[in-house]
């Protein structure tokens, strides 16, 4: 299929057909495809100064995004940096961790810690701390390093086995790397606030660096802001990406607490973070997110997650009954069918499709992630295209 055009929750089709969004774009376009208000600053930009390199110069757009994150994010998330891919800011992240030690002279700290379940990006370093069975990678495990991979600590047995772990084997650890709330491309998996807050009391208690990875979660997804916000707690590094400009342009970003970044602050050259994105920092990409941060700040966004959160609940909640169907879950604006198995990938596209529904199920899930603007009626469309395609199977 080949798509032409796009507006709000819409995708238009060369064949002329028309499908409702019910992805936002691997979860990107936020407010809807071909916001007016960040058209405009985008093509302001434009005409500006499209690209400049972010070594030795700087520009407008990108201070004003980095002073705009650090004022929205909890603590002292204040050291931004930028790149041009989720993968690639948890890559950054991952090295910001690992040198973190290096620059204090501590060599034996090579090691991550990640969970079940777990997803981090596609370029070798996050592939090697994704979730070991995670199909996509399984493909390249004899390429990859060795990094620790354990259950979330969910009850006593899977805490214990958390905590003795770190007992033994902390001080090799550069850092723990976990997705809050939502494990998003690992099965759209859910798990409560209380976990971020053990994560923390474990990470502080071993003296390890906390990532949180809120490229999927980021920017609303979960109900709040940040994920982060719903366990009241602060990593020590956040990477963002996906819907950080509203769905236009590629752009990312690691950013660190204040203790993080001293590490760095040396009048050695070697302890420079030596990483450079070519395109890190590119303005158009900045001032879209400007625009996007803008939306977020003038249109009641957040209480538009939360109607959405209410009516995917209510919509998809008849899915329950279908035979097949092992769990219906909803989190803010993330809604899920999970199933005991699809054994028909292909088909189930085609006949959600066939229904005016661009939705792409995964694994065993079929999922919604729209953009916070959809409307009743066209929610009430993917959900209604999701029970009658299952119905069908």
């Amino acid at each position: 299929m080949r798509a032409v055009r796009t507006e709000g929750s819409r995708i238009w089709l060369d064949d002329g057909r028309v499908l409702i969004d019910g992805t936002a774009s691997w979860w990107t376009a936020c407010h809807g495809y071909n916001h007016p208000h960040i058209h405009q600053a985008v093509t302001e930009q434009l005409a500006r100064m499209p690209h400049i390199m972010f070594g030795g110069l700087t520009h407008d757009p990108a201070e004003e995004l980095a002073e705009r994150l650090t004022a929205l994010l909890p603590g002292d998330l204040n050291h931004v940096f930028f790149a041009d891919s989720g993968s690639v800011a948890v890559e950054v992240a991952m090295k910001m961790a690992a040198q973190y030690w290096l620059n204090q002279g501590i060599r034996t700290r090579t090691k991550f810690l990640a969970f079940a379940g777990g997803y981090h990006g596609d370029t070798f370093a996050t592939m090697a701390v994704c979730d070991p069975e995670e199909g996509m990678h399984a493909l390249f495990g004899p390429l990859l390093p060795a990094h620790a991979i354990l259950p979330l600590p969910r009850d006593e047995a899977s805490t214990a086995t958390l905590e003795n772990f770190l007992d033994q084997h902390a001080k090799t650890l550069a850092g723990i790397l976990v997705e809050p709330l939502a494990q998003g491309a690992g099965g759209m998996i859910f798990h409560p606030p209380e976990i971020l807050r053990t994560l923390r009391r474990l990470a502080d208690t071993n003296g390890v660096p906390l990532i949180f990875d809120e490229i999927f979660t980021g920017f609303g997804r979960t109900g709040t802001m940040f994920a982060c916000e719903a366990a009241g707690v602060v990593p020590d590094i956040i990477t963002l990406s996906k819907a950080l400009t509203g769905g236009t342009m590629a752009l990312s970003a690691a950013i660190a607490r204040a203790h993080i970044f001293e590490a760095f602050l040396s009048d050695n050259p070697a302890h420079a973070l030596m990483h450079g994105p070519t395109y890190m920092g590119n303005p158009l990409a900045c001032a879209a997110a400007n625009a996007s941060l803008d939306l977020f700040a003038t249109e009641p966004r957040l209480a538009q997650i939360a109607h959405l959160s209410a009516r995917m609940a209510e919509l998809l909640a008849p899915c329950r009954d279908l035979p097949g169907v092992r769990d219906v879950r909803v989190l803010g604006a993330i809604g899920v069918v999970e199933l005991y198995n699809i054994d028909d990938m292909n088909a189930l596209k085609r006949r959600l499709i066939a229904a005016g529904a661009w939705i792409r199920p995964f694994g065993n899930i079929v999922y919604l992630t729209p953009a916070f603007t959809i409307t009743d009626e066209e929610l009430a469309h993917l959900a209604g295209a999701i029970k009658s395609a299952l119905v069908e199977a």
